[in-house]
């Protein structure tokens, strides 16, 4: 893998650090995990989530099969196995996609043109947003990893089921579809026409596919109103099982919504992901400024040829305060941060000396057996808690995230995975956001992180 330059990343340097470390309570000391508050609850916990701006718009965001959320009564969670399989196929498809854009492939030559994921079953969490001029409820899944926004429509002779009614354009007064010669058509990476009308398609990983009239209606998020939100209006679909409505594109490429609304709102948006699937989080925009205070701030990376993902230099790893004995150069390749994908990945040579250093801390419990993708597991039989190392990931411009006790364990194993080498991208996954408002600065050019927001 070429190091960050060769890639054609825009290192976009924020004004300022206001704070150098985001602390989730003490990283000094070990971390005491409640394995009572990981197990699953009927009950939904809507704790105190506050955002850092009050200048934006907010909206609740929730886990998708969680008691919060508006698709968990008939919406069956998948087994672990399924999840981790789910997630090595979304972060494979990241990779291979930044890689190929790197190595000088066009577009066109990628397999999967236009998002990313084995199926709408990568997403993890959930908004409920108002569509239309009757501002119908739809829930949504939230991508970073995707740019093109899109619910099922009816009439939809196609679609799979969902927990709210479909959206019907026909009672909408500020419904339109775009024509084939719009420049919002224009800016679709494979649009097609019918009836005059541009057709928008999104093929996923596992080859399941949403098609659809590209189109423009009133957003409601919140108390605000964006006027002619251009979304994909789904009307063939084959390969979903999820009970959600469609899907929010948070991405960087031109159709997001981020990018869309970044008159109004700054072209900044920030999230907070609860600690557990029965506990409430929030999605604001227009979060960002440059003197953002409780923020640790560290440059974003953005690739020319690939701009939905957002990327930043993770530069070390703590534990236990110590950090680790690896090179900066096995990081050059570049991490993603992303909402959708689960678990982190890191370059090999690092994630070796991670989970040695972990097990280290961890000697007071037997190992367990390895699970598909996580092979750093411990035997917590018998114990209502766990007390566990601390885990900090430093990135550029020395700013330092102690991670959230909650964001290192996933079950009873590190919540962390090798790549196959030390070339290819690494991720931040949402376990590892868990408590943090995530900033993306889009117009300022960093990605921060403030402890404790939900």
């Amino acid at each position: 893998m070429a190091s960050v330059p060769k890639l054609l990343l825009l290192v976009l340097l924020c004004s300022c650090l206001h704070s150098l470390v985001a602390h989730a309570r003490d990283a000094r000391s070990h971390k005491v995990l409640d394995l009572e508050s990981t197990k699953p609850k009927s009950v939904c916990s809507e704790p105190k989530a506050v955002p850092w701006s009050a200048n934006g718009t907010t909206v609740r965001l929730h886990h998708r099969h969680g008691p919060c959320s508006p698709t968990s009564s008939n919406n069956k969670a998948p087994t672990l196995e399924e999840t981790l399989q789910r997630d090595q196929l979304r972060a494979g498809y990241i990779q291979r996609k930044l890689s190929r854009a790197s190595s000088g492939v066009q577009q066109s030559e990628v397999t999967v043109p236009t998002t990313l994921g084995t199926s709408l079953n990568t997403g993890e969490y959930v908004i409920t947003v108002g569509l239309g001029s009757q501002a119908a409820t739809q829930t949504m899944h939230i991508d970073t990893g995707s740019d093109v926004s899109w619910v099922q429509c009816k009439p939809c002779p196609q679609c799979h089921d969902q927990a709210d009614a479909l959206f019907d354009p026909s009672e909408s007064t500020t419904y339109s579809a775009f024509s084939c010669s719009s420049a919002a058509c224009a800016q679709l990476e494979q649009p097609g026409c019918s009836n005059s009308q541009c057709q928008y398609s999104v093929t996923y990983g596992d080859r399941s596919t949403t098609t659809g009239t590209y189109s423009s209606d009133t957003l409601t998020l919140g108390s605000d109103v964006v006027e002619s939100f251009q979304f994909g209006c789904s009307q063939v679909e084959s390969g979903f099982d999820d009970l959600s409505d469609g899907l929010m594109g948070l991405g960087g490429g031109a159709p997001s919504l981020v990018s869309q609304t970044a008159d109004t709102f700054g072209n900044a948006f920030s999230y907070c992901l609860p600690p557990t699937p029965s506990s409430a989080g929030f999605l604001t925009l227009g979060a960002g400024t440059s003197s953002s205070s409780g923020f640790v701030k560290t440059p974003m990376l953005r690739s020319r040829q690939v701009p939905t993902f957002y990327a930043v230099a993770l530069e070390a790893i703590r534990v236990d305060g110590r950090q680790l004995n690896v090179p900066s150069s096995v990081f050059s390749g570049g991490t993603v941060v992303d909402s959708g994908t689960v678990i982190t990945r890191l370059p090999r040579t690092a994630y070796k000396a991670f989970s040695e250093a972990f097990k280290a801390g961890m000697k007071q419990y037997k190992p367990a057996p390895a699970r598909p993708l996580l092979d750093t597991c411990f035997d917590f039989g018998g114990q209502t808690t766990v007390s566990v190392p601390p885990v900090s990931l430093v990135f550029a411009g020395g700013a330092v995230v102690d991670l959230d006790v909650s964001g290192i364990l996933f079950r009873n194993c590190l919540a962390f995975a090798a790549n196959d080498d030390d070339g290819s991208f690494g991720i931040i996954g949402n376990v590892q956001q868990r408590t943090f408002e995530v900033l993306y600065d889009v117009g300022g050019g960093s990605i921060g992180f403030r402890a404790g927001a939900c």
